[in-house]
C-alpha cells in the first residue's frame, strides 16, 4: 500500500539554515559578537554585504538563501549584551536583589572581555557532577534580579526585526530559538521554531533549560503553548554526536525513568526533524557504530562541551541512523516510533553568518574567524577554528517559499540535509517504478507513482522500489556515486546495510562487491581540484533485492561529491604553513542525507 501525502502545488526546493546565533546568544557576544545581530543575520542571508564582528572586513554569501531561523539561545537571551551595553535595570529591585543585579553585572562586563571566559561560565552555571541523570535534576541556570525584563525586550526587538525581513515568495525569515539543555557535557539543544508572526510571538517567552533540562518538559511546554495562541512549532534536535548516548535512548529517557508511549507520542508530535550535520561536527553515523561503512567516518567531532575533559565515546544514543533504528524496534515494542524524523543540516553560526561555503567560511566564533584565531584553544581543543566544519545546509521540498509551506514541509519530513554544496536530490518509493523512468516519466507521474522522502509504504506483496534523481550543485562539485542506507528489524534485533545504487566514471565493482574510490584531484599545492572526475548528475531506479513483506524497514538515500578541498588546507596554504599542522584531513568528500522512507508491515 503506498500512503500518498497530501499536495497543494508542485514544490520547489528551497535552500536555507535554521540554526543561527546573533548578539543575543550569551556565547556569542562573549566569543566578540558585539555587531552582528537580527537585521544584519537576515541582511547576510538575503546576499547583501555585512561588515564581519571580529575584523569589520565586508563580507558576503556567495549564493543567498531563501530562508533563516536566527535561533538565539533562550537561557539569559540578550542580557549579556544588555549588562555590557546599557547596563542590567535594577527598579523595583529590594537591596539584596539590587546588590545581586549590580554583582552580575559586574561578572557579565568581565566575562566580555575574555572570550575564555565562556568556560567559566559555563561552570559557574552548572551543577558540580560529571553524571547526566543527576546533572539534569538541577538544570544550569544563572540568577539575575530583573532578567525577565531584558529577555522580553530582546524578544521584542528579535521578533520584530524578523517579520520586517519576512518577504513570503522571495525570502522567509522564521522565528526562532534554541533550548539549550546540556546536563554535565551531553548535549540535548533543541532549535525551535515556528509558522507565527511577531503578534504571536510576543504572547510567550521562548521556553528556556534553565527552566527544565528535560526534552519531555519542552514538549509539554510547545503543546501548552499552542494550545493557548494557535502557533504551530518544529522542535530540531542538534549535535546528537555529543550527547554522551542521551539524545537517542533506547530504554530510559534523561529522568532514569523508562521510555513510554506518552513520551514517545510527545517527541513525535514535536520533532519531525533532526539535524544531522553542522560545524560541531557530523551526526549522522560513526564507525563506532557504523564499522562496515567505509564512508562512516567524516567530520568528526570528539569533544564534549563541558569545563571538565570527559572521554569521547560515541555509540547508538548519538547518531541518526542508529536512532532510526533503535526506532524500530521501539515501534515493535509500544507501536509507536519516537525517531521516525527527517533529516537537515544548519550552521549553528555564532558570528550571525551562516556560512556553509567551504571557501567562504567565517567559524563558528567571531573568535575563530581569521587565520590566526583559528589556533587558538578553545575548551582545551586544540586549533578550534579548524576543528569546525563548513556545514550545513537544510533543504526544503515547499509549494512556496513562505513560513507556513516551509513548516508544512518539516512536519511532512520532505526535507533533506547537505553539508554544504547545493546537491539536488529526489527520492519517491513504490511499486510501480521500472528502471528508465528516472529519466523518462514526468514528475507528476513520478508523484502519483509513490511517496517522496518523509513518507511511508504499508503492507507491500512485492518489494518496493525508489526512483532517485541526484544533481550537481551548480557552482560545485561533480558527484562520486548515490547510496542507498536501509535499517530493519528481524527477529529483535535491527540491522543496516549501505548499497551503491549508482556511480560515476564507469569503475567496478572489487572481489568484496564494493566500487573502489573516485579519483582525488585536489592539489596540495595550490588548494584546487577538477571536475575530470564524477558525474554532473546521478539516476536510477532501485528495486530492494532482500525485501521481505513482514519486516519493518526504512530507507534513506545518501548523495555523496568527489574529493575537494577541505577549508582548513585552504588556510595553510594562505598561511604558508604545512596541512598537518590543522590536525584535520586536507580533502573532503561533500554529502546530501535525504530523510527516509519509511516501510512498515
Amino acid at each position: 500500500m503506498v500512503i500518498a501525502l497530501p499536495t497543494r502545488a508542485e514544490k520547489e526546493i528551497l535552500w536555507g539554515d535554521t540554526h543561527v546565533h546573533t548578539f543575543y546568544s550569551t556565547d556569542s557576544y562573549i566569543n566578540q559578537n558585539f555587531t552582528v545581530g537580527p537585521d544584519a543575520a537576515y541582511r547576510y542571508a538575503k546576499g547583501l554585504p555585512v561588515l564581519h564582528p571580529s575584523t569589520g572586513a565586508r563580507v558576503q554569501i556567495e549564493t543567498p538563501l531563501d530562508f533563516l531561523v536566527v535561533a538565539d539561545h533562550a537561557e539569559s537571551f540578550g542580557t549579556m549584551k544588555r549588562a555590557n551595553e546599557e547596563g542590567l535595570p535594577r527598579e523595583g529591585l529590594g537591596p539584596i536583589d539590587w546588590l545581586h543585579n549590580w554583582a552580575m553585572e559586574k561578572l557579565f562586563r568581565r566575562f566580555a572581555s575574555n572570550p575564555d571566559s565562556v568556560v567559566d561560565l559555563l561552570e559557574y552555571a552548572s551543577p558540580d557532577t560529571d553524571l547526566v541523570v543527576e546533572a539534569a535534576k538541577n538544570p544550569a541556570s544563572i540568577r539575575i534580579p530583573n532578567d525577565g525584563l531584558v529577555i522580553q525586550d530582546a524578544w521584542t526587538e528579535s521578533t520584530n526585526t524578523t517579520d520586517a525581513h519576512n518577504e513570503p515568495g522571495r525570502f522567509t525569515a522564521l522565528i526562532g530559538w534554541e533550548w539549550s539543555s546540556i546536563p554535565a557535557g551531553a548535549n540535548l539543544h533543541r532549535v525551535v521554531f515556528t509558522s507565527s508572526d511577531a503578534n504571536t510571538a510576543q504572547q510567550f517567552i521562548p521556553f528556556s533549560s534553565s527552566t527544565s533540562s528535560y526534552p519531555e518538559d519542552l514538549w509539554k511546554w510547545l503543546e501548552a503553548t499552542s494550545s493557548r495562541t494557535d502557533a504551530d512549532f518544529v522542535a530540531i534536535p542538534h549535535n546528537s554526536n555529543i550527547s554522551r548516548g542521551y539524545m537517542f535512548p533506547g530504554e530510559n529517557r534523561l529522568r532514569g525513568t523508562p521510555i513510554d508511549r506518552e513520551w514517545i507520542d510527545l517527541r513525535a508530535k514535536w520533532e519531525t526533524a533532526v539535524e544531522a550535520t553542522q560545524v560541531k561536527g557530523d551526526s549522522e553515523t560513526d564507525p563506532a557504530v557504523s564499522p562496515d561503512d567505509p564512508f562512516a567516518d567524516f567530520e568528526s567531532y570528539p569533544h564534549y562541551i563541558s569545563p571538565k575533559p570527559i572521554p569521547f565515546d560515541p555509540g547508538p544514543g548519538d547518531f541518526v541512523r542508529s536512532a532510526m533504528r533503535t526506532g524500530l524496534a521501539l515501534e515493535e515494542e509500544f507501536g509507536a516510533n519516537p525517531y521516525r524524523f527527517g533529516v537537515i543540516g544548519s550552521t549553528d553560526s555564532h558570528t550571525g553568518l551562516a556560512t556553509a561555503e567551504e571557501t567562504n567560511f567565517w567559524g563558528k566564533f567571531p573568535t575563530d574567524s581569521t587565520l590566526v584565531g583559528k589556533t587558538r584553544q578553545t575548551s582545551s581543543i586544540e586549533n578550534f577554528g579548524w576543528a569546525m566544519s563548513a556545514s550545513g545546509l537544510a533543504a526544503v521540498w515547499a509549494e512556496e517559499n513562505s513560513r507556513d509551506a516551509i513548516l508544512r514541509a518539516f512536519k511532512r519530513r520532505e526535507v533533506y540535509a547537505t553539508t554544504g554544496p547545493r546537491i539536488s536530490v529526489r527520492v519517491f518509493g513504490g511499486t510501480a517504478y521500472v528502471p528508465g523512468d528516472e529519466r523518462s516519466m514526468e514528475l507528476a507521474g513520478i508523484r502519483e507513482a509513490g511517496v517522496p522522502m518523509g513518507g511511508e509504504l504499508r503492507a507491500l506483496e512485492t518489494a518496493p522500489s525508489f526512483l532517485v534523481q541526484a544533481a550537481k550543485d551548480p557552482k560545485g562539485a561533480h558527484l562520486d556515486r548515490v547510496q542507498m542506507i536501509k535499517g530493519w528489524l528481524a527477529d529483535g534485533e535491527t540491522h543496516e546495510k549501505v548499497y551503491d545504487l549508482i556511480w560515476s566514471d564507469d569503475r567496478e565493482r572489487d572481489a568484496n562487491g564494493r566500487v573502489p574510490p573516485v579519483a582525488n584531484t585536489v592539489d596540495l599545492t595550490n588548494g584546487r581540484y577538477t571536475n575530470e572526475h564524477g558525474a554532473a548528475t546521478l539516476a536510477t531506479v532501485w528495486k530492494d533485492p532482500d525485501f521481505d513483506p513482514d519486516i519493518s524497514a526504512f530507507y534513506y538515500v545518501r548523495v555523496i561529491e568527489i574529493p575537494t578541498p577541505r577549508h582548513s588546507l585552504l588556510d595553510a596554504l594562505a598561511m604558508g604553513i604545512d596541512p598537518v599542522r590543522t590536525g584535520q584531513p586536507t580533502s573532503l568528500q561533500e554529502r546530501a542525507y535525504t530523510s527516509p522512507i519509511h516501510y512498515t508491515p
